[in-house]
């Protein structure tokens, strides 16, 4: 290996994923931030809310997951034919399961918020908010499966542009539709919600845009006399549609050749063995997320159990935390591309040792940061709220939060870069016993028998994080993910 190409490499790929994942991460924040300076309620309602579309994307991820580790192989081996194969059937799965989910989400929104115990004063803004955004998630969807499939090429500052762009939207929709500036009513929680989903709806129109280049370019690499891509003509006709309709006919008309076309190349026959691999490595990997996301929401229902106030406070800690594991979640992201490439050119000795890399940097820059936070947290809470019970509770959560850290670098190393080799399943079996009997299990026994609240929790939450931390890196270091490869 040579090691300066190499971390110019990472570099190359960490630092967009940085700014994108900061800037994913802060359009959650904006919600909870403006509405924070509408009320606590707010913020309690909209925060239970995000938990269940959190778990929905995990259902959406599954096929985007599986599609970002099997194109990273397929690059890396240079299989441009089954790398289109892939893609395209992700963007098919995940759009018709992300109609049938939102249906679900518009339809049962109020049933689902009160068997997930919301308060009765908060359901009006818990279900108004559900309707809208959950309804268009499906947007969301597609998203995920053009975001990763662009990153797992070495694009990654076309998903930045993308958030970037999608970020200043919600700001100015947000600050419009909450409060009622520039001529438009104050929504509040209504308004918040309908910010967030013409955000998401921007975010897939232009990621598929860029989408449509990569599928075009790869399209002319393979065939130099076939015409662009299916999506990249598709897109033109939808423009067209819109802005010329005198146009509507030829752009049609070329839309459905290209669509013959690459039908013709790459999915006659169909590609069944790639929709076999992709569900073969994207439902181990959501299992995983899954599990943890519905543990987060039973651990949830428990704090919604022991008052509002405990519930504002978990909503506000745990969107701030989410900026301390951006760095590792970051770096990890970007050497599991790397990884997955060099796995896909069966070179496992060099993904190992950039493995080790990877995870050094991770744990050093997020010790810094948790550092950072423990030390100033009681500043910032009183910045988000003027409750006593959230500033100080919040502030000791911070404390705790800094050893969690340790053992959340190695979980989120381990599980991504497992899963970038083919080795999916190991993650999700250690994740699912400690979960649910450590993360779940002392949860309720530390926060409502025993009577430690949400600090009880939060313990719970470092002990599982660690000790599932030890056992992946275990896994990690004995090689055995060697020759789980898909090519």
């Amino acid at each position: 290996m040579d090691n300066v190409s190499v971390k110019k490499s990472l570099f190359k790929l960490t630092m967009p994923i940085f700014i994108d994942i900061a800037l994913v991460m802060l359009l959650g924040a904006v919600d909870t931030v403006m509405l924070s300076r509408y009320s606590d309620d707010a913020v309690a309602a909209v925060g239970l809310d995000n938990q269940l579309i959190s778990f929905v994307f995990l259902i959406y991820q599954f096929v985007s997951m599986g599609a970002a580790i099997l194109c990273a192989q397929y690059f890396g081996a240079g299989y441009r034919t089954r790398f289109m194969q892939i893609v395209g059937i992700a963007v098919i799965v995940n759009t018709l399961l992300g109609m049938a989910v939102s249906f679900s989400l518009w339809m049962w929104a109020e049933p689902l918020l009160t068997a997930f115990g919301l308060r009765e004063n908060l359901l009006p803004d818990g279900v108004r908010y559900l309707e809208i955004t959950g309804s268009l998630s499906f947007f969301q969807a597609l998203s995920l499966t053009f975001s990763a499939s662009l990153r797992s090429t070495g694009k990654t500052i076309k998903p930045m542009i993308s958030t970037l762009s999608v970020n200043v939207l919600n700001i100015i929709a947000n600050y419009a539709l909450i409060f009622g500036h520039f001529g438009c009513p104050a929504m509040g929680v209504e308004g918040a919600a309908w910010a967030t989903a013409v955000s998401r709806i921007a975010s897939s129109i232009i990621l598929a845009c860029f989408m449509a280049g990569v599928w075009r370019t790869t399209v002319e690499e393979k065939h130099h006399t076939m015409p662009r891509g299916i999506v990249f003509h598709t897109l033109r006709a939808s423009y067209f549609l819109i802005s010329l309709p005198f146009k509507v006919v030829f752009k049609s008309a070329t839309a459905a050749r290209t669509i013959y076309s690459a039908y013709t190349h790459y999915f006659r026959p169909f590609p069944w063995q790639e929709m076999k691999n992709l569900f073969r490595i994207g439902i181990p990997a959501m299992s995983e997320e899954m599990s943890y996301s519905l543990s987060q929401i039973v651990i949830t229902f428990f704090i919604n159990q022991i008052s509002t106030d405990a519930l504002a406070t978990k909503v506000y800690c745990t969107t701030t935390i989410t900026f301390v594991i951006l760095f590792s979640t970051s770096i990890v992201q970007g050497g599991d591309i790397l990884v997955g490439h060099y796995v896909g050119q069966l070179r496992y000795r060099a993904a190992y040792i950039l493995g080790n890399y990877v995870y050094r940097m991770a744990t050093v820059l997020t010790l810094i940061v948790a550092a950072i936070l423990a030390v100033g947290g009681h500043t910032l809470m009183t910045l988000l709220t003027d409750n006593g019970y959230i500033i100080m509770t919040g502030t000791w959560i911070f404390c705790i939060d800094f050893f969690l850290s340790y053992g959340r670098v190695k979980n989120i190393f381990a599980c991504g870069t497992l899963r970038a080799t083919g080795d999916a399943v190991y993650p999700v079996i250690v994740g699912v016993i400690c979960q649910w009997s450590v993360a779940v299990g002392v949860a309720w026994i530390l926060g409502i028998p025993c009577g430690l609240g949400l600090l009880g929790i939060w313990f719970a939450f470092c002990l599982d994080e660690n000790l599932r931390g030890v056992i992946l890196m275990r896994r990690w270091h004995s090689l055995k993910w060697q020759g789980k490869a898909f090519v």
